[in-house]
């Protein structure tokens, strides 16, 4: 098969806003922990752009932090980061 037949490796079409959302347990350093970890990655991401939720219980919190990314690894690279922290439960 020709590669101009070749399904493409991702459907995201880069650069864009990319919204990834961080769940983790309640703690006085979640938020500043993700903006830092994102930061490390990608030194022009706006925390700003952050949009938080409690849980119900208000046991979890969930962060949607909106990152311009250039290409899929540098996406990978955050996802990566993000997902090996204890602090985080899970990264979508």
């Amino acid at each position: 098969m020709s590669d101009d037949h070749m399904p493409p490796e991702t459907l995201i079409e880069f650069p864009c806003h990319f919204p990834i959302k961080v769940m983790g347990e309640v703690h006085d350093e979640f938020t500043s922990t993700v903006i830092e970890i994102i930061k490390q990655k990608n030194g022009s991401f706006d925390p700003s752009t952050i949009e938080m939720k409690g849980s119900s219980e208000g046991r979890y919190i969930s962060l949607t932090c909106f990152v311009y990314v250039t290409n899929k690894p540098e996406l990978d690279d955050i996802y990566r980061s993000l997902s090996t922290h204890p602090m985080i439960k899970v990264v979508l």
